[in-house]
């Protein structure tokens, strides 16, 4: 009888299992615990969805945001800009050296900004040498310098839209990438990685979030190269945008021997113009107080400066309708012949604010050569007007149609031969059919001469029947439609000297001075060399006619003058004798 025999298990003994005898098999995952241990919890199906989701996202927007570049200036230089994540803004002047600072950016994002060579046709410059073109250009580096928020915001959006696009082609590929392994890996094979993997999503979703987090720090916490501490940053910048700049290779010298004064001059601009700027402030209150207390002693309001009756033309041929109300009229305010004055954006932007004007109106020569690093005086121009005032825009023979491109870019209406209404008043205009470069003379750049664009914009005026204002360049393209009476009124700039209003042909033209104060064989970068000139226009929309015109000037000295409104001469029509047989 053998020792070994049945036993029937005691109340307290653990049930035997009744699986076969061998080797025990490894739990399974999905199954229920023993002993009342719960089960596994598995999140619904959307919620790993949407966890999947959120993570591919966020690594496509890593990716875009990491990997994004755009193609700009950098003062008078066109350059690359590449984002990456060293912490520092790094400028490659190639074999110059670099310039170096710490980046605005946040979680460790950095910025190198690879400079190329100043395009051929911005300026004449001597080629003799590279230092001797920045000793000569630093009229150009001014503008950089005089407008560096332009630059930033203008790289920056660049950026955004560049860094969107690389998180939706990354997003292409991942969506692209996951539906291949879905076909390649069938449904059975996808249920069984499901099952596995299902139960464990807060797991992952945990670890994929820390090893982010870590990434992230690490990336952060060590921008500072070791080669880059103890470099002394060059006190040159001390007081500008790019204080605390750090210089590195032959550029060194370069900022040493030419930085001061390019500094200087870059102070010496920021002072005249907020102390012009100021001027112009007091200009327009003792404006508003003098005829504020002119309206008080006569009763009623005289905006334009003169009676409420009308006021008869020198001549005596014809009487003008009575001034209609403020309220009822449309304000405009005229610049031209800009040419990367940038210095004079705020005073612009004062004066709009000032005089409540309803559009801006540009008649061209916003730049000097109509190049793409030219795109920071389009940039600077644009934030002149108020929010909400359109900009209308008739481009001169100093700009391009890349000029054209950028202003509609920034939501200007350039105007190219057809009427639009704008605030109640129908404009044509067209840009210029010539174009002017410094050191490479004129030349016809369109389809048209000027004589031709001459006349289509008259045949365009007669076919509309409707033309309030025609706003060109240069004022002799208005001729012909002035001389059929199909336009009432034109403006233009070209010559940087005002003149009018005054009648020609059957109707009045006006040219406005350079708003940059452009003076011959003087730059108009930095502070005045001429007088500064913008123009303020009042329209009546039910009369269809101009009221009045008031000048704004600035001088050389930083003096601002608000001149009296002056009434437009109502159109006297041809004697018998100067009609045709």
């Amino acid at each position: 009888m053998s020792d070994q025999h049945d036993e029937k298990p005691g109340p307290d003994a653990p049930a035997r299992p009744a699986t076969p005898s061998g080797p025990a098999s490894p739990p399974d995952d999905d199954a229920p615990v023993a002993h009342g241990a719960p089960a596994r919890r598995t999140p619904p199906r959307w919620v790993r969805w949407t966890l999947v989701s959120v993570a591919a996202a966020l690594a496509c927007v890593v990716v875009g945001v990491t990997t994004a570049q755009a193609e700009l200036s950098l003062g008078p230089h066109e350059a690359v800009y590449e984002v990456d994540t060293d912490g520092l803004v790094v400028a490659d002047l190639g074999p110059l050296g670099t310039l170096e600072i710490d980046s605005p950016l946040p979680l460790g994002l950095g910025l190198d900004v690879v400079v190329k060579e100043i395009p051929a046709d911005l300026s004449a410059v001597d080629q003799a040498g590279t230092l001797d073109m920045l000793a000569g250009d630093l009229q150009n580096y001014l503008q950089f310098f005089s407008s560096p928020q332009e630059t930033a915001s203008t790289v920056a959006r660049a950026l955004l839209w560049d860094a969107g696009r690389r998180t939706v082609a990354a997003m292409v590929v991942v969506v692209a990438v996951g539906f291949g392994l879905r076909l390649l890996l069938g449904a059975a094979r996808r249920r069984e990685l499901s099952a596995r993997l299902a139960p464990r999503t807060w797991e992952i979703t945990a670890g994929v979030a820390v090893t982010s987090l870590v990434v992230v720090t690490v990336a952060s916490g060590g921008v500072v190269q070791p080669d880059t501490q103890g470099r002394p940053a060059s006190s040159v910048f001390a007081g500008t945008a790019l204080e605390g700049a750090t210089i590195t290779g032959r550029l060194a010298g370069v900022v040493d021997t030419y930085g001061g004064q390019l500094v200087g001059l870059y102070k010496q601009n920021e002072e005249f113009y907020a102390a012009a700027d100021d001027d112009l402030v007091a200009a327009w209150d003792a404006w508003d107080a003098t005829h504020a207390d002119a309206a008080d002693a006569s009763g009623s309001p005289s905006p334009s400066g003169t009676p409420d009756e009308a006021v008869a033309p020198p001549d005596g041929s014809a009487t003008p309708s009575p001034s209609p109300s403020d309220d009822d009229l449309v304000t405009l305010l005229v610049v031209s012949d800009l040419h990367c004055n940038t210095g004079m954006t705020p005073l612009i932007r004062t004066t709009a604010e000032r005089a409540g004007v309803d559009v801006v109106l540009n008649a061209g020569d916003t730049t000097m050569n109509g190049t793409s690093v030219e795109k920071v005086c389009v940039d600077s121009f644009a934030t002149a007007p108020p929010r909400g005032v359109p900009m209308v825009v008739s481009d001169g023979n100093h700009d391009s149609q890349l000029t054209s491109n950028m202003e509609a870019a920034r939501g200007q209406t350039v105007l190219d031969g057809k009427v639009v209404e704008v605030k109640g008043v129908r404009i044509l205009g067209d840009r210029d059919a010539l174009e002017t470069r410094v050191g490479g003379g004129t030349n016809v750049a369109r389809e048209r001469t000027p004589e031709e664009q001459a006349a289509d914009l008259a045949a365009t005026a007669c076919e509309d029947g409707g033309v309030d204002l025609l706003l060109i360049h240069t004022p002799a393209v208005g001729l012909d439609a002035l001389d059929t009476g199909c336009v009432p009124f034109q403006v233009s700039g070209h010559t940087h000297k005002r003149s009018g209003p005054e009648q020609v042909g059957q109707g009045i033209r006006y040219v406005n001075g350079s708003t940059a104060g452009a003076a011959p064989s003087q730059p108009t970068v930095g502070p005045l060399h001429g007088t500064a000139q913008m123009t303020l226009l009042r329209f009546d929309p039910e009369a269809r006619r101009m009221v009045d015109v008031q000048v704004v000037s600035v001088t050389p000295d930083g003096d601002a003058t608000i001149g009296d409104r002056e009434p437009v001469p109502e159109i006297v029509p041809p004697s018998d004798d100067a009609l045709p047989s």
